[in-house]
């Protein structure tokens, strides 16, 4: 791990630039290939960010050949069936049922919370939410971080994926991300923005 100056000085505008401004979800995708170092950097980057408690709920299944694709995509809304069709790879994100039994690892100060939250699955879930959500949305930015794009999407049967890929784990997908290089047509116009005056508040 690469440890930074406590004076970090920030990202160009180029990057920032790859990351938000210039950044859209893609729609199309090439056929250009792209190659497990790539997806395990996808991760690499992906697994520093922070969660609540170091807690790290979030798992990640890539489905890339097509006996698996024809498995995924019937279980995706019609407008996006295309979309994973063309895409290298999909992945699908999930949230671990079971996240609380890797705390004396990844949290050992939280260590004492394993029972409870063995005994409380309505708060395992909501902590694994909110914190499976936070890593969906750095998992998007490592993708466009290494030069590919993205395209997530929401429309899918969710019970549906899980029981085609996860049965008989503590995997849930949250979130279905197509990945690679963006293709003809592949964004569509920049929608607008909320104008910093109509969200922000200064206290």
């Amino acid at each position: 791990m690469t440890v930074l100056d406590e004076r970090p000085t920030g990202l160009d505008e180029a990057a920032r630039a790859a990351l938000f401004t210039a950044a859209r979800t893609a729609n199309t995708f090439a056929a250009t290939p792209v190659t497990d170092e790539q997806l395990a950097q996808v991760w690499e980057l992906t697994r520093w960010a922070p969660t609540a408690a170091n807690t790290q709920p979030m798992r990640v299944l890539y489905v890339r050949s097509p006996e698996a694709k024809a498995r995924l995509i019937p279980h995706l809304a019609d407008t996006n069936r295309d979309r994973a069709a063309g895409a290298p790879v999909t992945a699908v994100l999930a949230l671990d049922d079971r996240f609380h039994e890797t705390l004396p690892t990844v949290a050992p100060f939280m260590a004492g919370m394993q029972p409870v939250l063995e005994e409380d699955a309505a708060m395992r879930a909501e902590m694994a939410g909110y914190s499976a959500a936070l890593q969906a949305g750095y998992f998007v930015l490592a993708v466009r971080a290494l030069g590919l794009a993205a395209g997530p999407m929401g429309g899918f049967d969710k019970a549906g994926v899980d029981a085609e890929f996860f049965a008989g784990t503590s995997w849930r997908s949250h979130l279905v991300v197509n990945i690679g290089y963006p293709g003809e047509g592949a964004f569509r116009p920049r929608l607008p923005r909320l104008a910093p005056e109509d969200v922000v508040r200064f206290a």
